[in-house]
């Protein structure tokens, strides 16, 4: 049986046990206060009957019953009372409602009347059982003149109960009615909440729910809506942690990444890239609906770091295999060259013009290995300039260029000059004079970036919103190049600017006093 069934036939039988009991309690106090109302109503009759100087008079007159027989039953019949007996100082009836009974012994207790006190008792007498008040009567020299007792039936006061019982019962089921419907209602919403699920089932899907999510690989989270509307955490497994650095715990909406949080809405999402501070994420995002509305949303998390390392190492060997081909494209045109001035008979012209190209070359190959420690970003630079030449830009790395040992992993130093000058090379096409300049040295402590171009240049707020993932200033693209750049930079501590002052300039500085 379903939670709900099960809760439902308890809620039923709770219910009706505690009205059951109600009821009966409710029962047995009425008729406590039915017997404390007849016993003082026949109390009340009795000595305000015994207080009749008639009912005095009548006792010492020649024949009692005569002379009081009529009153008693007329008191009887107005008050509502089954008996109204007078009794003289013997005990003896004089007047009863059954006439057959006048001049037998009164059948109750009379001994407690003749101190003076009215007595009240539940007796059997002729008329069955009664509750009944015995009173003196006292003459008027205050000599004891007899006794008034009346007194109600136990049958007549159960005749009245009986008849108020239906509203009694009409209450309870009322009662049972409401609580029958309550109880259905709630066991409505607990099936919708619970899918109609049994205990057992509930526990078996909590317990593959927990597995599922803590065997799987990705990373996932769920949100909903909290009673106010906003959005909250409901769900976050082991992975989604390691990756969002996220401790144990519940985790505040406020606290993951604003790319992620954005993602609460329901807007569906398809292998988008995010960034946080350390990993670089491949997010997928999902509405989850039942019944036609939206519940709430299941974001699920790939970590592709390390394959976007290996893609950007992949980039830079593919970006020297491209300056070995402009090489190698350039250097066959200056063979020919050469080759065909000697066929010319111009060799003297010849040697000339081979020593001075490879002059140059070869001098910016001393300096940039001479001057930077770390071959990666060595040859990167030289594979950038013949890169840049063939794409029709001049690229220039500036004199002052050079870097010994630094703790920067070579990984993150090509990320950060290599797409820094991508997207120089890039904007500076859009000019007239398309060139780039770079510089990179350290300054005291600090690792000093410097790419400037002479594209449109970019404001600080562009700057900010390229540094987002997915974010390009380049049309029908979805660049990562400087939010890829912006992550080193953090990722170290560092600071990524621009310098207006300068034109079209990105400066990127990094201490070197270790990593955070």
């Amino acid at each position: 049986m379903s939670v709900a069934g099960q809760l439902l036939i308890l809620q039923l039988v709770v219910f009706t046990v505690v009205a059951i009991t109600a009821a009966a309690l409710f029962v047995a106090d009425e008729r406590r206060d039915a017997d404390a109302t007849t016993r003082l109503a026949v109390t009340d009759i009795a000595v305000t009957t015994a207080q009749v100087p008639a009912v005095a008079e009548g006792l010492r007159s020649p024949d009692p019953t005569a002379a009081l027989q009529p009153l008693a039953e007329q008191i009887r019949t107005s008050t509502g009372v089954d008996f109204v007996v007078v009794v003289d100082p013997d005990g003896i009836r004089v007047t009863h409602p059954v006439p057959e009974q006048i001049g037998r012994p009164y059948t109750g207790h009379i001994e407690q009347a003749r101190s003076g006190q009215p007595y009240s008792e539940t007796y059997t007498g002729s008329l069955g059982s009664s509750i009944r008040t015995i009173a003196p009567v006292y003459a008027d020299d205050g000599t004891l003149a007899g006794f008034v007792s009346v007194g109600v039936t136990r049958q007549r006061i159960a005749d009245a109960f009986v008849r108020g019982l239906p509203g009694i019962v009409g209450v309870v089921a009322a009662g049972l009615a409401v609580t029958a419907a309550g109880a259905v209602l709630i066991s409505r919403r607990l099936r919708r909440q619970t899918l109609g699920l049994n205990p057992d089932q509930l526990l078996r899907m909590y317990e593959h729910h927990d597995a599922v999510l803590r065997a799987i690989g990705e990373g996932l989270l769920v949100f909903g809506t909290s009673g106010g509307g906003s959005p909250r955490v409901d769900v976050v497994n082991d992975e989604a942690r390691r990756l969002l650095g996220l401790e144990p715990g519940p985790v505040p909406f406020e606290s993951l990444p604003e790319t992620l949080r954005t993602l609460a809405a329901g807007q569906e999402v398809r292998d988008e890239v995010h960034l946080t501070r350390d990993r670089v994420l491949v997010v997928g995002s999902d509405a989850v609906r039942w019944e036609d509305r939206r519940i709430g949303t299941v974001v699920t998390l790939r970590d592709h770091t390390e394959l976007r390392g290996v893609l950007g190492e992949l980039d830079s060997v593919r970006g020297f295999a491209e300056s070995l081909r402009a090489q190698a494209h350039e250097s066959a045109n200056r063979l020919h060259t050469i080759i065909t001035m000697v066929e010319l008979g111009r060799a003297e012209e010849a040697v000339a013009f081979a020593t001075r190209e490879l002059a140059v070359s070869q001098n910016l190959i001393d300096r940039l290995t001479g001057d930077i420690a770390e071959p990666a970003l060595a040859a990167l630079l030289l594979g950038k300039v013949d890169e840049a030449a063939e794409r029709g830009v001049e690229l220039t790395v500036t004199e002052d260029t050079a870097l010994g040992p630094v703790p920067v992993p070579s990984r993150d130093l090509v990320t950060l000059v290599g797409n820094l000058i991508d997207n120089a090379i890039d904007a500076a096409r859009t000019a007239d004079d398309p060139w780039v300049e770079v510089t990179v040295r350290q300054e005291k402590s600090t690792l000093i970036v410097e790419v400037a171009d002479s594209g449109p240049g970019m404001s600080p707020d562009t700057l900010t919103q390229a540094m987002q993932r997915g974010y390009s200033t380049k049309s029908a693209q979805r660049g990562l190049g400087l939010a890829l750049v912006a992550q080193v930079v953090a990722r170290h501590r560092g600071v990524l600017r621009t310098e207006p002052s300068l034109g079209a300039m990105i400066v990127a500085e990094i201490p070197l006093g270790g990593r955070s």
